[in-house]
C-alpha cells in the first residue's frame, strides 16, 4: 500500500520536470503527506498537461458520503479495471501524483520500522493515480487514489504491497487525453518496468500527520 510520502522538490524543478506551462497555486513541499490531505497531480486536459491539488482519498462519483475517501486512499491494480469505483476512472480520468520519496513500515517481531523509500536514479517520480470529481448538496471535491501491486523483491523485505510508480517514459501514456479500456489500462500497469529503490530508516516521529519537518526524513541512528 502506499500511505505516507514526500514532495520536497521547489515549484520550478517540478514545472521543468513534467513541462508544465502555468504555476502551481499554493504549492507547498511536504515531509509528511497523509490520507485526506491535498496531493499535486497532474492530468491532460486534451491541449496541455495541467498541475494542481486533488485531496488523497477517492469519493467516487456515485457515493452519498465523502467519508468513504479515508477507505479509497489505494486502488489494487490487479482488480481495478473490474470494480465499479474504479473501472470508468481507468478509461479517461486518470492522474500522475508527484512524489520524491515514500515511507512504509516494515514488521520486525512487535514492532514497525518505518523506512524512506526513494528511487536510485532520480529524484522526482510519479505514482499512477485515478481521480473524480464528486458534487453533492452544493459542495463539490476533486479526489484520487494511488494504484498499487504487488511488492518487487526490493519491497517485499519490507512490505507486501508498493505503489506503481511510473517509468519516466511512461508518464505521458498514462495521462493521454484518449480513452483507455479497462483491460488495456490494466495491461499497461502489469507491463511496467520495475524501478531500482534504495531505503533507510526513520524515527517514528513520521507516525504523526501533523509532523511535517526535516525530522521525518532524518536516518535513523544505528
Amino acid at each position: 500500500m502506499c500511505g505516507r510520502y514526500t514532495l520536497l522538490a521547489d515549484e520550478l524543478e517540478i514545472l521543468e520536470e513534467y513541462g508544465i506551462q502555468q504555476e502551481i497555486d499554493d504549492y507547498q513541499p511536504s515531509f509528511n503527506i497523509a490520507p485526506g490531505q491535498k496531493v499535486l497531480a497532474i492530468i491532460n486536459d486534451g491541449k496541455a498537461k495541467r498541475a494542481g491539488y486533488l485531496r488523497w482519498g477517492l469519493v467516487p462519483s456515485f457515493a452519498t458520503d465523502d467519508r468513504i475517501g479515508y477507505k479509497m486512499i489505494n486502488a489494487r491494480s490487479e482488480s481495478a479495471h473490474q470494480k465499479p469505483s474504479f473501472k470508468n476512472l481507468m478509461k479517461r480520468k486518470r492522474c500522475l501524483i508527484v512524489a520524491d520519496s515514500f515511507y512504509e513500515w516494515q514488521r520486525i517481531g512487535d514492532t514497525k520500522q518505518p523506512k524512506r523509500i526513494h528511487l536510485t536514479d532520480r529524484k522526482l517520480f510519479t505514482f499512477a493515480g485515478l481521480w473524480d470529481r464528486w458534487s453533492h448538496d452544493g459542495k463539490d471535491l476533486f479526489t484520487c487514489t494511488i494504484l498499487t501491486r504487488e511488492a518487487n523483491p526490493f519491497m517485499k523485505e519490507i512490505h507486501h504491497r508498493m505503489p506503481i510508480i511510473l517509468p519516466k517514459n511512461k508518464e505521458d501514456e498514462w495521462i493521454a487525453p484518449e480513452v483507455m479500456e479497462p483491460n488495456k489500462a490494466h495491461e499497461f500497469l502489469f507491463n511496467l518496468e520495475p524501478e531500482k529503490f534504495a531505503a533507510y530508516n526513520v524515527s517514528n516521529y513520521v507516525n504523526t500527520a501533523k509532523n511535517n519537518d526535516e525530522a521525518c526524513i532524518a536516518p535513523l541512528a544505528n
